[in-house]
C-alpha cells in the first residue's frame, strides 16, 4: 500500500470519524456530569464499574482490571481512586484472603451520587448520539453504536 492507496485513505477517514464521534460524545457527557454532579466522565465510569462488584467469587476487580475497564493506565486509575476516596465516594480495604491485595468499594455516598448522575449520563449520551446522527459522516457510526446497544440488551 502507498500513502495514496484508496483503501488506506478510507481506513484513515473511518478512524477519524470514529475519533470525532467519541470525542463529541465524551465532551457532551463531560459537560453535563460536571455541571450537574461535579463528576468527570472518568470518575463516573470508575464509580459505575466499581458499583458492579459483588462479594461472590471473582466479584472484586484488581486494579489492572479496573484500569482496563475505565481505559486508563494503572497509575492514572490509582490517582483517580485516591481523588474519589478523598471525596468520600470510595474506600479501600485489604483483601481478606490475600493481604497483598487491596479492594476498592463504592461508599454509600458514592452510590447515591452515581444514582443521581446516571440519568444525566444517559440523557447526555442520547443527546450526543442524536446530534451526531444528523452529521452524514457520523450517522453510520451512530447506527452501529445503536445496534450494539440493542444486541447486548437482548
Amino acid at each position: 500500500m502507498t500513502a495514496t492507496d484508496p483503501a488506506l485513505t478510507a481506513l484513515a477517514q473511518g478512524w477519524s470519524a470514529l475519533a470525532l464521534l467519541h470525542g463529541r460524545i465524551e465532551a457532551h457527557i463531560e459537560r453535563a456530569l460536571q455541571s450537574r454532579h461535579d463528576l468527570s466522565v472518568r470518575e463516573y465510569s470508575l464509580l459505575d464499574v466499581l458499583s458492579r462488584q459483588h462479594d461472590g467469587e471473582g466479584g472484586h476487580l484488581q486494579m489492572k482490571q479496573v484500569a482496563d475497564a475505565v481505559v486508563l493506565s494503572q497509575s492514572a486509575t490509582t490517582r483517580l481512586v485516591t481523588r474519589l476516596e478523598d471525596r468520600g465516594l470510595l474506600e479501600r480495604y485489604l483483601c481478606p484472603t490475600d493481604r497483598r491485595g487491596i479492594y476498592t468499594n463504592v461508599t454509600a455516598a458514592g452510590l447515591e451520587l452515581l444514582d443521581a448522575a446516571r440519568p444525566t449520563n444517559d440523557a447526555a449520551l442520547r443527546e450526543a448520539l442524536d446530534e451526531a446522527a444528523r452529521n452524514p459522516e457520523l450517522a453510520p457510526l451512530v447506527r452501529v453504536v445503536e445496534s450494539l446497544k440493542v444486541a447486548t440488551a437482548a
